[in-house]
């Protein structure tokens, strides 16, 4: 029997009826059912299959679940002329005969119904690039960010003061949702993954971004502002030059540097005298005028939820004064990516069987993508390369992608086998 059957090798009874001291040849559904909730299938299945159908057992060792591709092409094969009304391809025959190229590939960029909020230049940083403002150039490589979840992140390009740092968006709700049109009554949901390392964890910027992309507010400082929402670093701003200027008195007489001056502005007196409070403003004013205009804005999309009858021509986070900014600051919504979710809602798919291949030999758009838009993943032809018929080609039964049961209707069952029971059984 299957390895997964093999404790019941001797127990004959437990899937066969007997009748007058000889068992039945098929085992009845009810008796995989005893032990195997096997949720429905799609609502509009025309045929009924029965379990013994497509888990053929007595033939060894074999996973059960690598079905042959008879029961799927039973339906899949011609569902025209069955009378069912889908949106879906009607007729597949096989991985190679008849299955349509994916949807996320087949759709048009400007149709992806994935928005991110981060910007990311694939193409830049998979060519040298420097490091940090000063910093040498580097080779990065796609295991630098991109990690199954269960792998522990490569920090290579990590910061130690941001990992260990408190983040107060880490366990609030995400602002901005995948869309998944796909899924719905007609998308069966696939067993949970069992390793952790099928899919992708998301990029974290203390992992993978904060040891190049420094945020940096002012030349006083050696650190960063946190990557946090935008109040927090306006409070973390006000707290740090507070600190500063009770620490440095004699910078309150501030002198007028002339390399910094604008040609068409009005020239101030060569020297200025400001009370503690005016010189924050000043400073935390400077600060954020660096941050939301390039720094932040460089990775993130930056809005402002206007209630008025129509926004204002300018942001209104750019129109703060330092006369103000202490009093009634106004700051930027950062929408924060959502985790985009499975990319392919009807099929399943498990990076770490492919863990010998490199990224861009699949992903190899990722060498030329400049904007985010842009979809990295591989087509169909890619896939048929390794996965095709013969001893020489990878498995390609439907049964290696899809799932047929929709395990998000799956029940818990009360167990009927006892361990003693078992191995009497065995003697």
């Amino acid at each position: 029997m299957s390895a997964a059957h093999a404790v019941l090798e001797t127990q004959c009874g437990a899937c066969h009826v007997q009748t007058a001291g000889a068992f039945s040849a098929k085992a009845s559904d009810a008796a995989c059912l005893r032990c195997h909730d096997g949720p429905a299938h799609h609502a509009t299945q025309q045929v009924a299959l029965r379990c013994a159908e497509c888990h053929a057992e007595h033939r060894g060792r074999v996973d059960l679940r690598a079905t042959s591709e008879q029961g799927c092409v039973h339906c899949h094969g011609d569902m025209a002329s069955s009378g069912v009304v889908t949106r879906y391809a009607t007729r597949i025959k096989s991985f190679e005969d008849g299955h349509p190229e994916f949807a996320w590939v087949r759709r048009d960029r400007n149709s992806v119904w994935y928005a991110t909020t981060v910007h990311v230049n694939h193409a830049m940083h998979l060519r040298p690039i420097r490091r940090g403002p000063n910093g040498p150039n580097v080779q990065l490589e796609c295991g630098n960010c991109h990690r199954p979840r269960a792998v522990a992140p490569d920090l290579t390009y990590s910061d130690a003061r941001y990992r260990l740092a408190t983040i107060s968006y880490e366990d609030g709700p995400q602002r901005l949702h995948a869309r998944e049109p796909w899924s719905g009554p007609d998308v069966l949901q696939a067993e949970k993954p069992t390793t952790g390392r099928e899919l992708m964890a998301p990029v974290k910027f203390a992992n993978a971004c904060a040891a190049c992309h420094l945020l940096t507010f002012d030349r006083r400082f050696e650190f960063g502002v946190p990557h946090d929402e935008p109040d927090v670093v306006h409070k973390f701003l006000v707290a740090k030059f507070s600190e500063y200027i009770r620490a440095h008195p004699a910078e309150l007489r501030e002198a007028r540097e002339p390399e910094r001056e604008l040609v068409g502005t009005p020239l101030t007196g060569s020297t200025r005298v400001y009370t503690a409070s005016e010189w924050v403003a000043a400073r935390v004013y400077d600060a954020e005028q660096l941050l939301w205009r390039k720094t932040c804005a460089q990775c993130h999309a930056l809005s402002f939820r206007w209630k008025g009858p129509r926004p204002p021509a300018v942001a209104p986070w750019l129109s703060v004064t330092p006369a103000n900014i202490l009093t009634a600051p106004v700051f930027p919504e950062i929408l924060f990516p959502a985790e985009p979710g499975r990319r392919f809602p009807h099929a399943k798919f498990d990076h770490d069987a492919h863990r010998g291949f490199s990224c861009v030999s699949c992903h190899e758009k990722a060498l030329s993508s400049t904007e985010m838009s842009d979809v990295l993943l591989p087509g169909i032809a890619k896939c048929q390369t390794c996965h095709a018929p013969g001893a020489e080609h990878a498995e390609s039964r439907c049964s290696e992608c899809h799932t047929y049961h929709d395990w998000s209707k799956r029940k818990e069952l009360t167990p009927t086998f006892t361990l003693p029971a078992l191995r009497a059984g065995e003697r």
